[in-house]
């Protein structure tokens, strides 16, 4: 089971009760907790992206989300090999070249270690604040995602959509992986269809593991799953975050709950009182994953 991070600091959710050390936290406390999720072998850390959340929903959603780029950016710095997950970007507010632009520069000074995350976006508000239209947001973030692919690590991309046509531009540079991974965030069927279309994973948010159960079982997924040549990466994200250190065998039933369901990957969360505690916390979380792969 591969395994990466929802990078505490970057983003407080109240649903998850961030503690104080989170609060005060600084690039300081995500670098260090990097490099700990590097040196033990976690495959990814991640940086969600919003621009300005309204005050009421901020006391659901929360209110501080760092740039993703740039503290990715940062990270990449200060690491050597960890990945670096957009998790994730709303495709609408951006045109498809400026995320090449943006995320392929990232990757060329990481040495390919970008992951797109990308999603469609439901905050309207934040739409309408941006200029960027919401209502047919989801057809435009198909011809998106079409863009970027016909277009990440191309020098001069061209491109003729629905929403998006370009030709005779240098975008450079624009990465250099030859095919990044892009991995499609939302919670509903429509997602997980967009990901098998047009991605390379599905990595879903706030939904509970009966409801991935079904999603993931229908006869239309487990069909479309088996005709790709490569697979799905089906990253799912344990929910309550998870206690390697107080209770093991709990995280060790919550790992098997997810594998059986098909999930190839974690996003984890973690409960954690300092960055010491963190830290721990990512230690025993592979020692779990040793034990349950036999190793």
């Amino acid at each position: 089971m591969r395994l990466g991070i929802v990078t505490p600091v970057v983003n407080l959710n109240p649903r998850f009760d961030p503690p104080e050390w989170e609060e005060r936290g600084g690039i300081e406390d995500v670098v260090e907790v990097a490099r700990a999720a590097e040196r033990l072998g976690y495959e990814w850390v991640s940086c969600p992206e919003h621009v300005a959340i309204p005050r009421a929903t901020a006391a659901t959603r929360g209110g501080r989300y760092w740039d993703p780029l740039t503290t990715l950016a940062f990270v990449a710095a200060s690491t050597r090999s960890i990945g670096l997950l957009s998790h994730v970007v709303v495709l609408g507010y951006h045109h498809p070249l400026e995320l090449v632009k943006r995320y392929g520069t990232l990757d060329l000074v990481s040495g390919g270690r970008v992951v797109l995350g990308v999603g469609v976006g439901s905050l309207e508000a934040e739409f309408e604040l941006l200029g960027a239209p919401f209502a047919d947001r989801g057809e435009r973030a198909d011809d998106a995602l079409r863009a970027i692919r016909a277009s990440f690590s191309r020098r001069v991309p061209s491109y003729s959509g629905t929403h998006y046509a370009f030709e005779d531009f240098v975008v450079d540079p624009s990465g250099v992986q030859p095919r990044v991974r892009i991995w499609v965030g939302g919670r509903s069927r429509r997602s997980l269809r967009r990901a098998l279309e047009l991605g390379d994973g599905w990595i879903p948010f706030g939904l509970p593991l009966d409801g991935l159960r079904t999603l993931l079982g229908e006869g239309e997924v487990v069909a479309a799953m088996g005709d790709r040549e490569e697979g799905l990466d089906v990253v799912l994200a344990p929910e309550p975050p998870l206690d390697p250190v107080g209770e093991p065998e709990t995280t060790a039933a919550a790992v098997r709950s997810y594998r059986d369901i098909g999930a190839t990957a974690l996003a984890l969360r973690f409960r954690h009182d300092s960055r010491a505690h963190y830290v721990e916390q990512l230690e025993a979380m592979m020692g779990v994953a040793a034990a349950l792969e036999g190793r």
